[in-house]
């Protein structure tokens, strides 16, 4: 039985050799393939965690974003009305002055002045903290990623305080350069126009338009006006000035700053945020309008069956009731409480895919960006 068993095997031996060698590959390729799915399925579970944790990141950015935001509007509105302080004409005014006159054509400037300087303020506040605390935001996120790995920090607390702090250019002296740009072309627009003069809702729209023009795109009539400037010159101080202090030495702290306010400076001259900003702006003027729509209404006892567009485009008021009016809007415009100026400009679908943009630049090791 076994000499058979023996002469079967003889007879067969290059199929029991290939048959062994197929199975026992078959063997260690199915382990290797086993290893190989594991090894994938795990990184790829090691992308979703961080994909996930980069996400809860980004969301809680934006949520910090928008406190700062609400946060700096009393500020921002503070700045305005010093700088335009209606109230004391209103003052002046209910002591019957012999100069009447005289004092509301300086209300009828400073009042639209400060509400349409207001509107620019607050959009630009909006848009440009959304670039701050979304570059500042990627870098925090390699800095835990990196965990004590990183050699050094790309955003240590005292350079986070320092570059944040940048913001109050926009509040400051940008800030003053911008309302004066604003007056100006205020007083072009609105400065012949009579105090008994009515003016529909679509006739103001215009003038703002007008204003806008000029503010934007430097289409002053004046003289001796200033050349144009971009709205981004508002925002940040030149670059000149952030390195006044270069010669004196800077320390690696200042090195980082600089780094930062440069690459913010890059991306404010980058056309998607002119394209964002514009967006945000022309949102911004068109709630203005739909604020003062309120008071466009006919009256009530008017029953004549026409659409509510008709009905704004018939009612007109006099420049000299638009203009207490007009004066009362900062107070909506640069509301800390959630008003829907506000929702509207931080809930702008442009704004937060250019955020999500930003976040993704720069929360990307640089390695995997080349």
């Amino acid at each position: 039985m076994f000499s058979s068993v023996w002469n079967f095997v003889k007879r067969h031996k290059r199929k029991f050799i290939f048959t062994g060698a197929l199975v026992g590959g078959a063997y260690f390729l199915g382990r290797y393939a086993q290893k190989k799915m594991r090894d994938i399925g795990e990184r790829e579970a090691g992308e979703y965690i961080s994909q996930a944790r980069r996400q809860f990141h980004f969301e809680s950015n934006q949520r910090t974003c928008n406190m700062t935001v609400l946060s700096m509007l009393p500020t921002l509105r503070e700045a305005i009305i010093h700088q335009l302080n209606s109230e004391s004409l209103t003052a002046l005014l209910k002591t019957k002055p012999a100069n009447r006159l005289e004092i509301w054509e300086d209300l009828k400037i400073i009042s639209f002045t400060r509400s349409i300087a207001a509107v620019y303020s607050t959009c630009m506040l909006v848009v440009l903290l959304r670039v701050k605390l979304n570059i500042i935001g990627g870098y925090l996120y390699l800095d835990n990623s990196a965990g004590g790995a990183a050699a050094s920090s790309m955003a240590p607390p005292d350079v986070q305080q320092q570059y944040l702090s940048s913001i109050q250019h926009l509040l400051g002296d940008g800030l003053t350069e911008l309302i004066t740009v604003v007056k100006r072309a205020v007083q072009e627009t609105f400065g012949d126009v009579s105090l008994k003069h009515s003016l529909s809702l679509s006739e103001l729209e215009q003038q703002v338009s007008w204003v806008r023009a000029q503010v934007e795109g430097g289409s002053s009539t004046d003289p001796g006006a200033p050349s144009h400037r971009p709205l981004t010159w508002y925002m940040m101080a030149d670059e000149e000035s952030t390195l006044a202090d270069q010669a004196c030495g800077l320390t690696e702290n200042d090195v980082l700053t600089v780094k930062l306010l440069n690459e913010t400076r890059d991306m404010l001259e980058s056309p998607d945020f002119n394209t964002v900003l514009t967006t945000v702006l022309n949102r911004g003027f068109s709630r203005l309008l739909d604020n003062l729509s309120e008071f466009f209404r006919p009256p009530p006892g008017d029953s004549a069956p026409i659409s509510a567009a008709d009905s704004l485009a018939e009612v007109s008021l006099p420049l000299a009731k638009i203009i207490p009016i007009i004066n009362g809007q900062i107070n909506t415009i640069c509301s800390e409480t959630p008003s829907y100026f506000v929702q509207d400009l931080l809930m702008i679908e442009q704004v937060k895919d250019f955020a999500a943009n930003i976040y993704e630049s720069f929360s990307v090791p640089q390695d995997l960006q080349k």
